[in-house]
């Protein structure tokens, strides 16, 4: 089933209500710092705990430079010296393969 975005599936639990399901993705997308779940299941242990299985949304991120000192996310708004020093300065890192 669909909940706010969240497939869920319940496993041998005979009954469970939204509102306990939607205190699950609350609980996961507190502990994770906003992030919610993609996917959730809710089972049970060999004591009868509730047991959460989750796969964490996709969060996008931004790349973020370090350009004289400041750290600075797009280039876009940079002015033709920025760019200049951008293009100039010594890469450090991986090499592609």
């Amino acid at each position: 089933m669909l909940i706010n975005g969240v497939e869920v599936t319940v496993r041998n639990i005979p009954r469970i209500s939204k509102d306990e399901v939607l205190a699950y993705i609350a609980l996961l997308t507190n502990e994770h710092g906003g992030i919610r779940p993609r996917n959730l299941i809710i089972g049970t242990n060999d004591a009868g705990q509730a047991v959460l299985d989750y796969e964490l949304q996709v969060v996008p991120f931004e790349r973020i430079r370090r350009i004289t000192g400041y750290l600075v996310g797009g280039m876009e708004r940079w002015n033709n010296a920025k760019r200049a020093e951008e293009h100039d300065r010594v890469k450090h890192g991986l090499s592609a393969k």
